[in-house]
């Protein structure tokens, strides 16, 4: 009797769907039963080859061999997973198998993975496709219910095949090319380097910025505050001179409401999430990154069932998935969501108009709940504030919209025009799922705040008690944090002025995708492009005189919105991507030529007098993610090894994360508010306060894997896909 053999992406997922098709024996790579065998990739098995497979030359990086151009773009097994690769590659050819399930990732990505795989192992057995949004048990079953042709997605292999040549070609010929004439650790790539070139803009609009004084008078009414504002609504003066005139003319006098509105408002509760607002979200409350807030995704989707597909860029549902929104709701019906899922579950019919629009869900709806039970004690703390996160955006787009009267008062002293603004809610809706660490008040922007005001009538009197005269700065634009990073790269448009082009970019969502734009964030720190400062992210100088060498249509958004705009007519079977390719080669040569013909200079300003013991050249010093390190500047050499790490350990003074310096016994713990804690001394004061030692061999164990000598350029170099 022949079997189906289903691929997976991970073995996580193929444990699942394992489970649900009855498949329990155990083989080489394999779970199987008695219609499928169950089998995985670790991720990508197969990838494009690297240039010394192509020839020997490649080995040796050298400027009068680029630009490399392979005739044919050839695929390798991935040597780190090749034993699985070999397990699947042998079920493929088994004669037991008379035919594939394609169950990787359901998206561009996923379905390179396991094409890739499918060539390599030169398996031409008829494949179907399996399309699911979530890993329970019933959207597996329902799936395999409705399994769909695997050559319906043959356009979309051809998009995602097209992206990872083009990357090739671009960025490993324009890394090399900077690399041999600036004899440095250089890279860049069509959305990496655009990402940098807004860290850096921002950087140098911030150093330009002069900031100015200015002036504002507020008006103590008695029982509220008004501020003033002049015929041009104007509420700031560049002279305290000015103002003191106003406060000195009303203060004291009588002032009438000229006008009292009150005006019926309501706010509709925020759209459900996708990969990059939940991202955005997680970094503003709790200091996540873009990568760890993904990873806390992954576990949620793939491990306890919970959440749907994280890699979306979706923030609505179809009208398919409405009918299985109370099952949803009674499985997070627990805890501290209970009161308000049943109060939603009440309501009927179901109120589904803010979450619920076919036309803007591409491959994958929102992150919604799935209908698994829920046993919170099993999620992590860090699991658990994602889940949270979910889970209240989830019952919120569900909510009815908040509802509030806002009152608006105009009072006139004399000549000047004061105005005041207040609001009475009439029902929380869905804002009673929050406070205000997300969501502030609507019109937060505004120069009047809301405040509390009485009752008031239009031509009452009332006296100007006290006049206050506040004196401020104009701010420069604010450093970027990740959250405000993730949403300059989903909305670089402004930055494009081609209006094609620019509306290409919006509907490609921006430079990268919800999936990768974490792995860029984190390629940009372990370049040394750029560091974080707290929450604020800065570039460095190696981030800086980058952008100051790369062709100018590197740093260009715009580069991204072509490629987008023109993978989307591939994957729609509107464009070949054979045309595009060629092109992509065409554009290599000519990045190349700019690159050698280049008169611009790289300088090491963050060498040392340390000298490397490898090559014997001087060590450079950079700010890693964990802490400081010493890198060498040979590319060839690659030798680096840590200064100090920041440690999750807290200053008993100050509360601060100390940095750990040293090797060995001389091991110590420093603090910037001037505390020092040798570490056997840090170890007794733990174990006196009840702790056991496993933080600091946690901490020593970071530290001593910082410290293993590689080559960092080759690993950055592993994993040049800029849409992996």
């Amino acid at each position: 009797m022949f079997k189906t053999l289903v691929l997976t992406e991970k073995p996580s997922v193929a444990r699942d769907i394992a489970r649900v098709l009855g498949c329990k024996k155990s083989g080489n790579g394999c779970l199987i039963g008695d219609k499928y065998i169950i089998t995985w990739a670790l991720g990508h098995l197969v990838t494009l080859a690297d240039p010394e497979a192509y020839s020997d030359k490649y080995k040796a990086w050298r400027m009068e061999d680029l630009p490399m151009l392979p005739d044919k773009m050839k695929l390798v097994v991935i040597g780190q997973t090749s034993k699985q690769f070999k397990a699947v590659s042998a079920l493929l050819a088994s004669k037991e198998v008379d035919k594939v399930v394609i169950a990787t990732d359901a998206g561009r990505e996923g379905e390179l993975v396991a094409r890739w795989i499918l060539l390599k192992a030169n398996c031409r057995k008829p494949a179907q496709r399996l399309w699911i949004s979530s890993q329970t048990d019933k959207a597996i079953r329902e799936g395999f219910a409705s399994l769909r042709p695997a050559s319906q997605y043959d356009n979309l292999f051809r998009s995602a095949q097209s992206r990872a040549q083009a990357d090739w070609l671009v960025g490993l010929n324009v890394t090399r090319a900077l690399t041999c004439k600036h004899n440095a650790q250089l890279s860049a790539g069509r959305v990496q380097t655009p990402t940098l070139a807004m860290i850096v803009q921002r950087e140098e609009e911030i150093l330009k910025f002069r900031p100015k004084d200015y002036f504002t008078v507020k008006a103590d009414l008695g029982n509220f505050t008004a501020l003033y504002k002049d015929q041009r609504n104007q509420a700031s003066f560049s002279d305290a001179a000015a103002a003191q005139e106003i406060a000195q003319a009303v203060k004291g006098q009588r002032a009438i409401l000229t006008e009292v509105k009150k005006q019926y408002k309501s706010k509709n509760p925020p759209a459900a999430y996708d990969l990059t607002e939940l991202q955005r979200d997680a970094n503003k409350k709790y200091g996540y990154s873009a990568k760890q807030t993904l990873s806390l995704m992954q576990s949620l989707y793939e491990t306890h069932k919970l959440l749907t597909y994280p890699r979306t860029d979706s923030r609505y549902i179809t009208k398919d998935v409405v009918a299985t929104l109370p099952e949803r709701l009674r499985a997070i019906a627990i805890g501290q969501y209970r009161e308000a899922a049943n109060a939603v579950l009440r309501s009927k019919p179901l109120q589904t108009k803010f979450i619920v629009n076919d036309a803007l869900v591409s491959d994958h709806h929102a992150i919604i709940p799935t209908e698994q039970y829920v046993d919170l004690n099993k999620l992590t703390r860090d699991e658990l504030h994602i889940y949270d996160l979910v889970v209240r955006r989830f019952i919120a787009v569900l909510s009815p919209a908040y509802e509030y009267n806002e009152v608006q008062v105009k009072v006139t002293a004399g000549k000047y025009n004061f105005y005041a603004k207040g609001q009475s809610v009439i029902s929380a809706g869905w804002k009673a799922l929050y406070d205000s660490s997300l969501y502030d008040d609507a019109d937060s922007a505004d120069d009047v705040k809301s405040q509390s005001l009485p009752a008031l009538n239009q031509g009452a009197a009332v006296t100007v008690k006290d006049v206050r005269i506040v004196a401020g700065k104009t701010a420069p634009p604010p450093r970027f944090t990740e959250a405000t990073l993730l949403t300059a790269m989903e909305n670089p448009s402004n930055r494009v002025e081609d209006g094609r082009l620019r509306e290409a970019l919006k509907s490609a969502g921006g430079l990268g995708t919800p999936a990768t734009r974490a792995d860029i964030i984190e390629k940009l720190f372990d370049s040394f492009y750029i560091e974080r400062r707290g929450r604020e992210i800065y570039p460095t100088s190696k981030g800086r005189q980058l952008i100051g060498i790369v062709p100018p249509e590197l740093k260009s958004a715009e580069l991204t919105a072509k490629w987008e705009q023109r993978l989307s007519l591939i994957a729609s079977g509107k464009e070949s991507d054979k045309k595009f390719v060629d092109e992509m080669r065409d554009y290599a040569v000519s990045l190349v030529s700019d690159v050698k013909k280049s008169n611009a200079v790289y300088h090491h300003d963050n060498i040392t007098r340390e000298v490397c013991p490898e090559c014997g050249k001087y060590l450079l010093e950079v700010n890693g993610k964990k802490g400081k390190m010493l890198v060498c500047q040979d590319r060839e050499c690659g030798y680096r090894k840590s200064v100090s790490i920041i440690t999750n350990a807290r200053c008993p003074e100050c509360h601060k994360k100390l940095e750990m310096r040293g090797e060995g016994d001389k091991k110590m713990f420093y603090c910037v508010c001037g505390y020092r804690e040798k570490l056997t001394d840090f170890n007794k004061r733990k174990e006196s306060a009840g702790a056991g030692k496993r933080d600091v061999e946690n901490y020593i164990r970071q530290q001593n894997k910082q410290k293993t000598v590689n080559n960092p350029f080759a690993d950055l170099l592993a994993n040049w896909s800029e849409d992996k």
